[in-house]
């Protein structure tokens, strides 16, 4: 089968990974899932994991084939699956998970002991056949396509995981601000406009970003190009400050925000990465507020995810592409020339 795969790190993304012929993935254990991809969804994480950002982190054996962001057909079991069956079609949680260890006992899946990362730390979905288990596959329900699915198996169930525990502390009247609204923060705005009654505001600096904001649901945009973030929140929230904050860029400038848009005892959420965190402690003490982390999603996230696609409460605003236009779409959205989500179709 043909798979595109990463040879070596380079910040150059025109020619970041090789499509190459190799051996399609077979069953080797009892509750081992074949899956035909239909579609792999491509994350920023993608670019990251070609300019090896992610190396000091997980361990990468390379070559590796990237895309942790797959749907697909199941065309292959082990002995011991039930949950699916061949001519199933499935959405596959990122992570493989061991069941038994802590963690895993506590519901935790993110944290396993013993997990393996598609597209991260083995093989991915950027190829024809994926190699995963029956913990990570969930079935589709009837109308949802795996296609049109896909990129919710890392960037809508991060979204919703950090969207989820931010509305545990919205309440009617409150303000969420969403920072960023591409691949992630479309989906993650509409979550919150879905899940709490509070009042959205959503900040880019693309203004169709910022059209997709206000057809998903903002009540207000902001483009930092044109205008002072901190003073137009000031007077939306009438001084009070955003309650939650969900900061899909992660980017200097925009965790610099936290101490002056986040309200007293509120969290700013941590879910676009690479930047820096540099805010004095006095700050944190004097306005009461936290910096919280986020990282993907549990498996049952992923499941109450899916519910609301099949609810019609949240949409992915995609566009297609072939496996060979991997590097195309990689140097694209290195320069912000996608909105929402790119797929590719192996």
């Amino acid at each position: 089968m043909q798979a595109a795969r990463l040879h070596e790190y380079t910040h150059d993304m025109t020619d970041g990974l090789s499509i190459d012929e190799v051996d399609r993935p077979v069953v080797d254990g009892s509750n081992d899932v074949i899956v035909e991809v239909e579609g792999a969804g491509w994350c920023q994480t993608d670019n990251h994991i070609i300019e090896g950002m992610w190396e000091e982190f997980v361990p990468q054996p390379l070559p590796m084939t990237l895309g942790h962001e797959n749907a697909g057909t199941v065309v292959e079991t082990g002995s011991e699956v039930d949950l699916v069956s061949e001519g199933d079609p499935v959405i596959c949680h990122p992570v493989q998970t061991c069941g038994t260890c802590r963690p895993c006992r506590l519901g935790e899946t993110m944290y396993c002991e013993n997990s393996a990362f598609n597209g991260l730390t083995t093989d991915g979905g950027f190829a024809e056949y994926l190699h995963t288990s029956e913990r990570s596959v969930i079935p589709l329900p009837d109308g949802v396509e795996p296609i049109d699915i896909a990129p919710h198996a890392d960037a809508g169930i991060t979204a919703y995981h950090a969207a989820k525990k931010a509305v545990a502390d919205l309440n009617p009247g409150d303000h969420a601000v969403v920072i960023g609204v591409g691949g992630l923060g479309h989906i993650g705005l509409q979550c919150l406009d879905a899940m709490s009654a509070a009042r959205i505001t959503a900040v880019d600096l693309k203004e169709s970003a910022l059209d997709l904001a206000e057809r998903y649901g903002a009540d207000n945009v902001i483009n930092p190009s044109d205008e002072d973030v901190r003073s137009e929140l000031d007077g939306i929230t009438d001084g009070a400050g955003a309650t939650q904050v969900l900061d899909f860029v992660g980017a200097d400038e925009t965790t610099a925000y936290a101490p002056d848009i986040t309200a007293a005892g509120g969290d700013h959420h941590i879910i676009g990465y690479g930047g820096h965190i540099h805010e004095p402690s006095q700050a944190l003490v004097d306005g009461e507020f936290s910096f919280v982390g986020n990282i993907v999603g549990r498996y049952a996230e992923l499941q109450e995810l899916v519910a609301l696609v099949e609810q019609d409460d949240v949409d992915l605003h995609t566009s297609r592409f072939d496996l060979n236009e991997v590097n195309r779409v990689a140097e694209k959205l290195e320069h912000g020339e996608i909105d929402g989500r790119a797929v590719i179709t192996p």
